[in-house]
């Protein structure tokens, strides 16, 4: 089974950022972005990786530095002095695949921003092998009162709850959301562990790998995300 395990295929923004519908494609479960300084590739990283994987939104997730400057909510709506929005809902999402079978599975978190009031989230899972973008969509087509011209309106959570049915689940809290993900993706045996996971893989990405490549700062990352074993898991059976 391990020759056959799940591997990250596609991502997928919609409604996001300065996105209207774009995809990644994975070769082998990598994914390398290429760019100029400022093109968005931190930003598109940082959206999908770990925020895709937990749930979590904090702005602190959102910054390799820590910083909490950068909020879920901007990356909705956008600079209120630049962008003329004041409401929009987006979805991120990660579908993956087996490594030899044509077997599929997609995670992703639907968000809805409001100017001045909480962001709205849900997470989902479509466990039934239809894929996004072929079988099922997280919009809905409307014509546009003003020209005629056809529109895509993403779906509201009820929506997509009704467009998923029996073949997934969709969630309300961030808790829920990464729970499905380690049971179905990952597999770990507590959620304490897939915890750690995401700890480490938030210490990895810090810049100060590239500013200060040596072994005591991989040593002090490896140490600050992995938890001491206990006594009991010391002790030999």
């Amino acid at each position: 089974m391990v020759d056959n395990k799940w591997q990250m295929h596609r991502a997928g923004l919609f409604d996001f950022w300065y996105y209207d519908n774009e995809e990644y494609f994975f070769a082998d479960g990598k994914l390398l972005l290429r760019g100029s300084n400022g093109s968005g590739k931190s930003v598109t990283m940082q959206s999908l990786i770990t925020v895709l994987l937990d749930g979590k939104i904090a702005a602190s997730r959102l910054d390799p530095f820590g910083s909490k400057d950068r909020r879920m909510e901007d990356y909705l709506l956008g600079e209120k002095e630049i962008v003329q929005r004041d409401e929009r809902t987006g979805y991120l999402y990660l579908e993956y695949k087996r490594a030899n079978s044509d077997q599929y599975i997609t995670t992703g978190i639907g968000m809805k921003a409001k100017r001045g009031s909480n962001l709205d989230f849900w997470g989902f899972i479509i466990l039934d092998n239809r894929r996004l973008g072929h079988e099922l969509q997280l919009y809905k087509t409307e014509f546009s009162a003003f020209d005629g011209s056809e529109e895509c309106i993403p779906l509201s959570r009820p929506e997509l709850e009704k467009a998923i049915g029996q073949g997934g689940f969709v969630v309300r809290t961030q808790h829920e959301y990464m729970a499905l993900v380690n049971k179905h993706v990952f597999g770990f045996l507590s959620l304490d562990s897939y915890k750690d996971l995401m700890e480490l893989l938030i210490q990895l990405r810090s810049p100060k790998l590239s500013k200060d490549f040596k072994p005591s700062i991989i040593y002090e990352i490896l140490t600050e995300s992995l938890s001491a074993l206990s006594d009991e898991e010391l002790r030999p059976y």
